[in-house]
């Protein structure tokens, strides 16, 4: 099921404004949360967010169908940050069966929840605190626009570990200005990917940039498989 949400070039300026308004400088986690569920109402984030001007969800899809290509409707996925499902309807459409959200905002949760996409939705932060899922669950955790200032911390990539079974596949999609800007990822975020790595706890498969992620701003993949 595809967002049917039409772009205009005459909301561009608006809706890059508002997007900009969930990473301004200095914003917390419950600030982000609130932002978020207020911004889902009445469709307006899907509106917003559309295709034309963001394409972190289609990225993030095809890098996942890439990887799984061979066994697509057994894999269990994980969307992280799943916002209002608009990755979870890019899964769908390549065939993904089995997909299950986490996401903070519940405005966001309950959007998604309609789409009768997610088997398990947990309104959770990822952070380093236990998550209420148990180890291995997953064979694929993948965010896509979930890191920015005040989102996902370094330390949330411990519990994707966690709960990503051995052989399966991390792919984290975001804005590559962000690993400079957010003074939480800036010389920490790719830091710890590596200690990660060189600890055995995944291996780097790719980090690759894309172009236009999000209102022309290049995007990074980065994809990890689990050690």
């Amino acid at each position: 099921m595809t967002s049917t949400n039409t772009c205009s070039f005459c909301n561009y300026t608006p809706a890059r404004t508002v997007n900009a308004g969930a990473h301004r400088v200095g914003i917390s986690t419950d600030e982000v949360v609130e932002y978020y569920s207020k911004w889902s109402h009445d469709g307006k984030y899907e509106q917003d967010l559309c295709p034309e001007w963001y394409k972190g969800p289609s990225i993030a899809a095809d890098v996942v169908a890439e990887y799984f290509r061979h066994n697509v409707s057994h894999v269990n996925i994980l969307d992280v940050a799943a916002g209002t499902g608009l990755l979870g309807e890019q899964l769908q459409d390549r065939r993904f069966k089995h997909l299950d959200a986490l996401e903070p905002a519940a405005g966001m949760l309950e959007q998604a929840r309609k789409k009768n996409i997610y088997t398990n939705l947990y309104c959770e932060f990822l952070d380093g605190n236990r998550l209420p899922i148990d180890d291995d669950m997953y064979d694929c955790c993948v965010i896509s626009g979930g890191m920015g200032e005040g989102h996902i911390p370094c330390d949330g990539l411990h519990e994707l570990i966690r709960i990503t079974e051995q052989g399966g596949l991390i792919c984290i999609v975001m804005c590559e200005d962000y690993l400079y800007d957010v003074t939480e990822y800036r010389g920490r975020l790719e830091k710890l990917m590596q200690k990660l790595e060189d600890d055995g706890k995944w291996k780097k498969l790719s980090r690759d940039v894309v172009r236009q992620y999000c209102f022309n701003h290049n995007g990074v993949i980065f994809n990890f498989k689990i050690c």
